[in-house]
Parts: C-alpha cells; sequence; structure tokens
C-alpha cells in the first residue's frame, strides 16, 4: 500500500512538464546546398571535415563566392565555380552573397536589359557582390559601380533563385 507522500510526489512527477530542450536558430541546420562567401584572405581546404585531414588547396581570395553542398558539425563542404571541392571550418565562411564574373569580358548595364547603356566592362574573374536577382538578370556592385548582368554570366546564384 502507498502512502499518502509517496502518491503524491507520483502524482506531483505526471503534472510537472517535462524539460525539453528547445532548438535555438543557430542549432537548426542550414539549408544546403547554398552560395555564401569566403570570409578571410587565406582559406585552408581540407580533404575532410577536421584539422586533423591534409591541407589540399589554399585561397587567396577573400569574398570569393563558393557553394556549400554538405554540412558535418562545424565543417562545410564547398565547391569553388571550377569544381575544386574540400572542407572549411564554418568560420571561414560568411553569408554576404558574392559572385564572380564567368566567360569572356561582360557589359554590366544600367537596366536588366541588354539594349541598356554600358555602365562597366567587367573582366572574367572580378568578384562582385550580388545584390538582386529577378528573372534571368542580376544586379550586382564592382568597385562601387552597380549594374546587371545575365546569370549565365556569373557564379554564384541559381537558375531560378529570386533576391531582393
Amino acid at each position: 500500500m502507498r502512502t499518502a507522500p509517496a502518491l503524491a510526489l507520483l502524482a506531483a512527477l505526471f503534472l510537472v512538464p517535462l524539460a525539453i530542450p528547445s532548438v535555438r536558430a543557430a542549432d537548426k541546420p542550414e539549408a544546403t546546398p547554398r552560395f555564401v562567401s569566403l570570409r578571410a584572405d587565406v582559406v585552408n581546404l581540407r580533404t575532410g571535415p577536421g584539422d586533423r585531414y591534409p591541407v589540399e588547396w589554399v585561397y587567396h581570395r577573400k569574398g570569393l563566392p563558393v557553394e556549400i553542398i554538405a554540412q558535418y558539425e562545424q565543417w562545410r563542404r564547398i565547391r569553388d565555380s571550377q569544381g575544386t571541392e574540400g572542407w572549411v571550418h564554418q568560420r571561414l565562411v560568411t553569408g554576404q552573397r558574392n559572385v564572380i564574373v564567368k566567360g569572356a569580358q561582360q557589359v554590366l548595364h544600367a537596366e536588366a536589359d541588354a539594349a541598356s547603356p554600358a555602365m562597366a566592362k567587367l573582366d572574367p574573374g572580378v568578384i562582385a557582390h550580388l545584390l538582386e536577382c529577378k528573372g534571368d538578370w542580376c544586379r550586382i556592385e564592382a568597385q562601387s559601380i552597380r549594374g546587371w548582368l545575365t546569370r549565365g554570366e556569373i557564379w554564384g546564384v541559381y537558375p531560378n533563385e529570386e533576391l531582393r
């Protein structure tokens, strides 16, 4: 037979809400794939997710756009515009969206229209800040000059991605 204090304790256990840990935004996995940029001037690309893995490549271009294609704890598997893949620590990438000019020299237009006036000519490999994308056109800023390029002229944005 149970005593009154034991029954009170048992009842209290059923009435006390269970402590369920909440998931903070920082704990939620971020979507992959996604584009980010390198945060530092020197970034080691490793063969695996950890400091114990050898460095396969060293980037020397702060702001270079890369695509995160996988995640493991605080490590991000990235791919660059040339298709090179490897692992970097999460603190070495930033959510800032940049793009890189590809192909031949490209004309930066004043409006999202090939007939609009030219603002500048951009050489392949130029890194620019991505401002917005609508339809086939993306507005970028390179060396304080803003204008529009088509998605086919840049790397660092998905084909149907809308940015405002």
